[in-house]
């Protein structure tokens, strides 16, 4: 007979893998990535839901999950089971909007807490009325788990009717596939007009690959068909490796055609007793539990490489993105050193106040209009880089990530930031020109602002701006002229550096935000590796 194996180092491992798949991320719209979502959150789901819970109380009551497509009957088959209503059914469509739990009073405490299921708000109401669905005050049925009780079931076992899983109420859909993720057996219930409907079958291949502990309820035969109907589902099931799943087979009656009663006991004798056996033989249910856990766990040696490989995909797209900016960015950063090495700057405006100082312009007209062209040629630069990013970009499917390419418009503009920072040298090197000027041993000393002028002109102009250098060793000497060229020149690089480096991680922003990192795609793996030197 084979045993659950319930090792607390096995239970660390396992916990320790859950928390690396939480923290995998997906943000970049890429073709898997989608895929890798739904499969990152299918398996937290069977995780918290079902493994975790089951491994750390192998002793808990087998939970039945009866899931299936709309108008199945599962809440008729629910309430039959069971021999009283406590499941809502009828002909409207979707019946089940809160699902509804039923154990034996005895084994309550097991499902009132937050074992399986924690993200569903648990009601009960002992005397509640058939078929009420009562809720708490704002509560959305979609996150609500009733739980009732009734003496007609066994210990040991609870039925749980989900929602359709074909359902037009996309959170009902959701619902349904993450109750199936905490079953112990799956009962998966179809029709006999709809048993070879794609979504039943997507449920049986799926429970196929997890090896899951699966019964399938051919419900609402007609019992002029029963025999064909029954042997043509077998042939389905037996030509997709799941001929030997239990089948059970129930006619249609008038308790099933309106869904207003229960079924008689004996249409759904062979079911029920198929599933008190599995609760209260011991070797069955050891069987049960082992199937469906280690089920799950040999699933892992797939989904979690694959995981790691869409983690991987999601960083190389996020390496592709980063390198057009930083591509984009450096080349134009050493564009506009070239232009400023050949005197770019000293033209249009500033030009005439250079070739018009000192008679017709001041020294503060001609900061103002070297100010203006410098701040002019940056957010050139910045425009062209963004451009050449958006056009790399265009051809990234991960570009298309929420708040990549769109710009704030409640954000203040390049124009505005570049304007600051140029300002800002601006005013640091007119306090390196007065610096000079204290210390100069001459009198009169010459006008600070002038200095500073000319200091910007020789280090802004090119060979146009050779004069303002001559000019400047005349009024400080030449030693104090080279000294705040230095000093000026190491300042100007110091605040490009820093316009540039503003600009591009700005821009990478977004992105950075999306936290895209290597380590996922080696965590994910090495939670696997170790989990799997545990078992």
């Amino acid at each position: 007979m084979v045993t659950l194996d319930v090792r607390p180092q096995l239970i660390d491992a396992l916990s320790a893998l859950r928390d690396r798949v939480a923290a995998a991320r997906f943000p970049l719209p890429l073709p898997g990535a989608p895929r890798a979502r739904a499969n990152r959150d299918e398996l937290l789901a069977q995780l918290d839901d079902y493994l975790v819970p089951r491994l750390r109380e192998p002793e808990a009551p087998l939970l039945a999950v009866v899931g299936g497509s709309t108008g199945a009957g599962k809440s008729t088959l629910v309430n039959s089971l069971v021999g009283t209503r406590v499941s809502e059914a009828g002909v409207l469509r979707p019946t089940t909007r809160t699902p509804v739990l039923v154990c034996h009073p005895e084994d309550h405490h097991w499902f009132s807490g937050m074992r399986v299921l924690p993200d569903l708000t648990r009601v009960w109401v002992p005397q509640q009325e058939a078929g009420d669905d009562l809720l708490l005050p704002g509560e959305d049925p979609a996150r609500v788990l009733r739980v009732e009780t009734a003496e007609t079931l066994p210990r040991g076992l609870a039925l749980l009717d989900a929602p359709d899983v074909d359902s037009l109420v996309a959170d009902n859909r959701v619902l349904a596939a993450q109750l199936i993720c905490a079953a112990d057996i799956w009962v998966m219930v179809t029709t006999a007009a709809r048993y070879a409907d794609a979504v039943p079958w997507h449920l049986l291949r799926t429970a196929k690959e997890y090896d899951v502990t699966l019964v399938t309820v051919l419900d609402r035969v007609p019992h002029q068909v029963v025999s064909e109907v029954s042997r043509q589902y077998g042939a389905l099931l037996t030509k997709a490796g799941l001929g030997h799943v239990p089948r059970f087979t129930v006619p249609e009656l008038p308790e099933s055609a309106w869904g207003g009663g229960l079924l008689p006991a004996t249409a759904v004798a062979p079911l029920r007793t198929w599933l008190v056996h599995q609760t209260q033989d011991p070797a069955a249910r050891q069987h049960v539990m082992a199937r469906t856990a280690y089920g799950v766990l040999d699933s892992l040696k797939a989904r979690m490489p694959e995981l790691a490989s869409a983690a991987a995909a999601q960083y190389a797209a996020a390496l592709r993105l980063t390198a057009a900016v930083d591509s984009a960015y450096d080349s134009e950063y050493a564009r506009v050193r070239g232009r400023l090495q050949s005197g770019a700057v000293l033209a249009g405006d500033a030009l005439k106040r250079w070739r018009a100082f000192p008679l017709d312009c001041t020294a503060g007209e001609l900061l103002d209009s070297l100010v203006e062209s410098l701040v002019a040629l940056l957010v050139c630069s910045v425009t062209a880089a963004d451009e050449r990013v958006d056009e790399a970009w265009r051809r990234e499917p991960a570009a298309g990530a929420p708040g990549l390419r769109d710009r704030d418009p409640t954000l203040e503009t390049a124009e505005h930031r570049i304007g600051l920072a140029v300002r800002r040298w601006r005013r640091e090197l007119e306090e390196y020109a007065e610096d000079e000027v204290r210390d100069l041993d001459r009198s009169p000393a010459p006008d600070p602002e002038v200095v500073a002028a000319l200091v910007a002109t020789a280090l802004l102009g090119g060979r146009r701006g050779r004069s303002a250098g001559e000019g400047l060793a005349e009024r400080i000497g030449a030693h104090g002229a080279l000294r705040l060229r230095d000093r000026g020149g190491r300042l100007l690089a110091d605040h490009l550096d820093r316009v540039m480096h503003t600009e591009r991680e700005r821009r990478l922003a977004p992105l950075d935000a999306l936290d895209v990192h290597p380590e996922p795609q080696a965590e994910l793996i090495a939670a696997l590796s170790v989990l799997q030197k545990e078992r």
